[in-house]
């Protein structure tokens, strides 16, 4: 693996580019198709680090690939058939995005992250002690931090701007924005699709404590997931040899870089520091061990 490798930003003369997000570069094909390419960049603390993890984009476009493939029964999905060679012409662009990109349906996102929690974590614990709920559901008292729920949760958020922080919101905030119909498909597709997922990856040494999922729709209004689908930058993963409660166990991400940033004496706020080389090669080997486990490949 070679850090020289890593794709920090693409570059795609011929498409117009719509967008770079945090992690992912957005073009247009047409007026039915989308480019997405999954670079190796990677945010912390919601600023963008200056130096990529090499591998991270390809794990991220496979794993959400291999996702989508098992939950096609239960929702339909952004893939088409075309690939970044079918809309790109010059080879020698397409060449260094080909395995990290997809040719995605052109769908309306809706304005919520659907988010679903099987375990009480992150934001879902900070409400928790604050307040005995999380998205305006009651939750049992005595759970400690990383406690399985007795249930998995259906907790959105609303998407917030670059830069700033999505918000819990409750069921209700949903129906408003949605409608109540859309609402509850929502909510029954993300808790079916986490529970498949999360039984899988339990036969693979793999808790996945929490997650987000996005779904766009298009001109019929039918229902899509898209986005990315169940990777270490939208959800949890544990594994389960080091999972306890009482403590935010070991994961498949980001830690070694949030641990490292933490180290620091640095406010947290845009441009990043520069990462060591140590930091991120072990970054890099968790999403591939991440992507090992789930995958078997």
């Amino acid at each position: 693996m070679d850090p020289a490798d890593a794709l920090f930003e693409s570059r795609i003369p011929d498409l117009p580019l719509i967008a770079r997000g945090k992690v992912r570069d957005i073009y247009s094909v047409d007026d039915g198709h989308l480019l997405i390419v999954t670079t190796d960049r990677l945010s912390a603390y919601d600023v963008v680090m200056p130096d990529p993890v090499p591998m991270k984009g390809y794990v991220l476009t496979q794993i959400s690939l291999f996702w989508f493939r098992m939950m096609a029964d239960l929702v339909d999905n952004q893939l088409t058939e075309l690939t970044v060679d079918d809309v790109v012409t010059d080879t020698d662009v397409a060449r260094p995005l080909r395995d990290r990109s997809l040719v995605v349906k052109r769908l309306k996102p809706l304005p919520i992250e659907a988010v679903v929690r099987g375990y009480l974590i992150g934001s879902g614990w900070r409400d928790y002690e604050a307040t005995g709920a999380t998205s305006g559901i009651d939750l049992p008292p005595g759970l400690a931090q990383a406690s399985r729920l007795p249930e998995t949760i259906f907790t959105p958020a609303s998407k917030a701007e670059a830069g700033d922080h999505d918000e819990n919101i409750s069921y209700d905030d949903v129906v408003d924005l949605t409608g109540p119909a859309l609402a509850e498909s929502v909510r029954d597709l993300s808790i079916a699709i986490y529970e498949r997922a999360a039984q899988y990856a339990l036969s693979r040494g793999i808790i996945i404590a929490d997650t987000k999922f996005e779904f766009g729709l298009d001109e019929e209004g039918r229902l899509y997931l898209i986005d990315e689908v169940i990777t270490p930058d939208s959800s949890r993963f544990w594994p389960v040899d080091g999972y306890r409660t009482g403590i935010s166990p070991p994961s498949f991400d980001k830690q070694f870089v949030r641990d490292y940033l933490d180290t620091l004496d640095w406010n947290k706020t845009a441009p990043g520091p520069t990462l060591p080389a140590d930091v991120l090669r072990q970054t890099s080997e968790k999403y591939q061990e991440a992507y090992a486990r789930l995958t078997r490949r």
